[in-house]
């Protein structure tokens, strides 16, 4: 792989890490508002849920009815945060793109876009691929390529363990770290 390549790869992976970062922090931080437009203390995602047009439609919405809403509420910012830091830091950058490819799945089934027409609220017109769903296939590229490995924490994580674990030979010469 092409040093332009590996960059490409890294800085995806980051803009990526950002968005989710980014969602997540403004999630926790900034209050949501009604529909009616009043500021509500924090957001929730009751009106996602309530909205949702998906083949699980009923689900989303039974979830939104329940008393697991306190729970989303929190575990879905707190989620985004953690995946963001995940992808931006380089660590644990598998896990955080299996989170990332887990709900981006769930928000793209909650909208699927099937009448490619513009709709309220929608920055454009759609038909079955949006953004979310190229934000998954672009994800799906930094799971495979395993950019943890190319830079990052893992990479500086793994090459210390590397060194841990190689043998000592007993007549070798001292050195700092075996000292």
């Amino acid at each position: 792989m092409s040093a332009l390549q590996r960059f490409s790869l890294v800085l995806l992976r980051t803009l990526i890490g950002w968005h989710f970062a980014y969602e997540g922090y403004y999630k926790l931080v900034v209050p949501g508002w009604t529909r009616a437009g009043q500021p509500v203390r924090g957001w929730s995602a009751a009106g996602y849920l309530e909205s949702a047009t998906g083949p699980f439609a009923d689900a989303f919405q039974a979830l939104a009815g329940s008393g697991l809403m306190p729970w989303i509420d929190i575990a879905v910012p707190v989620a985004l945060l953690l995946i963001g830091l995940s992808l931006m830091l380089g660590l644990f950058t598998q896990l955080g793109a299996i989170g990332a490819l887990a709900m981006l799945t769930a928000f793209y089934v909650a909208y699927i876009p099937t009448t490619g027409t513009m709709m309220p609220g929608a920055e454009g017109t759609y038909l079955l691929v949006n953004k979310t769903l190229i934000e998954w296939g672009a994800v799906l590229v930094v799971l495979v390529s395993r950019t943890g490995r190319i830079a990052g924490l893992d990479l500086l994580w793994g090459r210390r363990r590397r060194g841990a674990e190689r043998p000592v030979s007993p007549d070798a010469a001292p050195t700092l770290d075996r000292v």
